[in-house]
């Protein structure tokens, strides 16, 4: 899945250098996501990076994807 920022996000900015694929980015009001950009860190960590650094839990699954279509979307963002 793609992960969300809820808006409980208090613009801590530990998030988005944490993105190894420059998902993350500043929004009207608080950090967004873009879900065409997120692997959840599929193909770089084990674990997505932005929720290990997160203070205050405000990233969340929000967009379906299996495994497969995860590493699919970190090799085509790889190729370019």
């Amino acid at each position: 899945m793609a992960l969300k920022i809820t808006e409980a996000c208090i613009n801590c900015d530990v998030c988005e250098p944490e993105c190894p694929n420059g998902a993350i980015y500043q929004g009207v009001e608080i950090y967004e996501i873009n879900p065409d950009l997120c692997t959840e860190c599929v193909g770089h960590y084990e674990s997505s990076q932005c929720t290990e650094v997160c203070p205050v839990e405000c990233i969340i699954e929000a967009f379906p994807e299996t495994h497969e279509e995860k590493m699919a979307k970190f090799i085509r963002l790889q190729i370019g």
